[in-house]
């Protein structure tokens, strides 16, 4: 499902086009994550299990993360409704590798056999270990750098490309071989999306009826003009098997599977 490499690297670049703004933001929702409780939004319960880099506050790419929270700022300053972009807690943004189960399909999942997180884990530390005997003579780093922001139905983000093929296929290879695993599988885990390696700063509140959307299309245009004179670059050296209770912090318990790149 995933793209080549080359065709990931143009559907990206297309992304961030002024174009791509002013056509995306007429189709921008009010994100279900973050709900209104007492004048104020907050997370709204939305359980799951991901495949993740170290989160910000545990991350070697700090300062990635300290130049993404400083670009946070930013977008919260826009002249637009306060309720309209609500952002992450800086400490939880993180690269998702591989999304694995969420909301209503853990749920059921959870119910139908008790067992199931204790089966999950065990099947992706067996998959760890596996591919980590599979890496062999490997001495590059794989490295990838802030392309831009995105602009997606229900959130903000900036979008990453790889440094070259290599770093893009080790990242599709490893994606492979998570959706292909017939455990997995038949745990209910499937892939959804093709690859958009992505950090989320914020999501969408009210959108009010009066928002002016090609203005606001503009300013996030121009936002990502002054971004992108300082393209910050990430390393993935390591993802980690991560559960969450809402969009605000990715937890893991010490004995949970680690794989180093």
């Amino acid at each position: 499902m995933d793209d080549n490499y080359q065709t990931y690297l143009n559907r990206l670049a297309r992304l961030t086009l002024p174009e791509a703004y002013r056509s995306q933001v007429q189709h921008i929702q009010e994100s279900s994550k973050f709900q209104p409780n007492s004048g104020l939004r907050q997370a709204a319960s939305f359980p799951g299990y991901t495949l993740i880099t170290p989160p910000a506050e545990e991350s070697e790419n700090s300062a990635f993360y300290a130049q993404l929270q400083s670009y946070q700022q930013e977008l919260l300053q826009l002249p637009v409704n306060g309720d309209l972009i609500v952002s992450v807690p800086p400490t939880s943004f993180h690269l998702t590798l591989a999304d694995l189960i969420w909301d209503s399909a853990y749920l059921d999942a959870c119910e139908k056999n008790p067992k199931f997180d204790e089966e999950l884990h065990s099947c992706v530390a067996e998959i760890f270990q596996q591919y980590q005997q599979l890496m062999t003579n490997r001495n590059h780093p794989i490295q990838w750098q802030m392309l831009g922001l995105i602009l997606m139905p229900r959130a903000i983000a900036v979008c990453l490309v790889p440094q070259d093929e290599r770093c893009y296929e080790e990242i599709i290879q490893f994606r492979r071989t998570i959706y292909q695993n017939p455990k997995l599988i038949a745990l209910g885990i499937e892939q959804h999306y093709h690859f958009t390696a992505h950090v989320t700063l914020a999501y969408f509140g009210e959108i009010s009826s009066d928002l002016d959307r090609t203005n606001f299309g503009s300013m996030l245009s121009e936002l990502n003009q002054e971004w992108r004179l300082n393209l910050p670059e990430f390393l993935i050296r390591r993802v980690e098997l991560r559960k969450f209770e809402d969009m605000t912090r990715y937890y893991r318990e010490p004995n949970w599977p680690i794989l180093e790149f």
